[in-house]
């Protein structure tokens, strides 16, 4: 059985590859989708049923940008937030799945990049493994981190970098409730694969949130309205 450090380090570099590879091979360069595709089709649409999580993207990424650039804890820069927000675009391009919603979720769980969790060194971009749970001891097993602050451990998932491990885990964990592994496609089954070795999803939660809403009381507890929160967030973040 493969470690997680091994199948980091198989998984990830096949991953850049084929989208750099995606890239090189495009006769033409394209630089943004449409804004508000699909069910997110206006950003002065006042109410919205759900929003499928495997499609295009329904905003840009300039208008991602220019949103967190403006509320984004001073530590990030523009260049920062830059780099982030494309590598969204360039592994949610490659494995189908919108985006842009994922970077709304994004928004919604950190406050656009200002919460504790969201900083460096943590960069968690989504409550990944975030319980609530705190000690004063060192813990001995699970993922933690020093909350020098506070004096205290706090349980939650922390990621070396953005690009190479906080977003393939983000939009893995969010494929992962979206599809099962029988119906993903080979780019969906990787970044699923990596996603489940950073904190592993209970098998009734596979498949069976195919739109955001179906996170509801899942991603987030209670999380009644937590889809519609990040639709809401998508539209005005569509609109920015």
């Amino acid at each position: 059985m493969r470690t997680r450090r091994q199948f980091i380090q198989l998984t990830l570099p096949t991953i850049l590859a084929a989208i750099t590879n995606t890239a090189a091979a495009s006769d033409t360069q394209q630089v943004y989708m449409p804004v508000a595709q699909g069910l997110l089709s206006s950003p002065t649409q006042t109410s919205t049923p759900d929003a499928l999580i495997i499609g295009p993207a329904s905003g840009t990424v300039d208008h991602a940008v220019a949103w967190l650039t403006a509320r984004s804890n001073p530590s990030y820069t523009a260049y920062d937030i830059g780099t982030i927000v494309a590598c969204y675009r360039d592994l949610g391009e490659w494995a189908g799945v919108d985006w842009f919603l994922a970077v709304a979720q994004m928004a919604h769980e950190t406050g656009s990049l200002t919460s504790w969790w969201s900083q460096r060194p943590r960069r968690n971009p989504a409550g990944i493994g975030v319980t609530g749970r705190t000690q004063t001891s060192s813990p001995q097993t699970g993922a933690w981190a020093w909350d020098e602050r506070a004096q205290l451990w706090r349980e939650g998932v922390s990621f070396p970098t953005w690009n190479d491990q906080a977003i393939p885990a983000h939009l893995g964990r969010l494929l992962a409730y979206a599809v099962t592994d029988d119906a993903a496609n080979d780019a969906q089954r990787q970044l699923i694969e990596y996603a489940m070795l950073i904190r592993p999803l209970p098998a009734s939660y596979r498949g069976v949130a195919p739109t955001i809403t179906g996170l509801n009381g899942r991603w987030a507890v209670p999380g009644k309205d937590y889809g519609q929160r990040i639709m809401d967030l998508a539209r005005r973040m569509a609109a920015a």
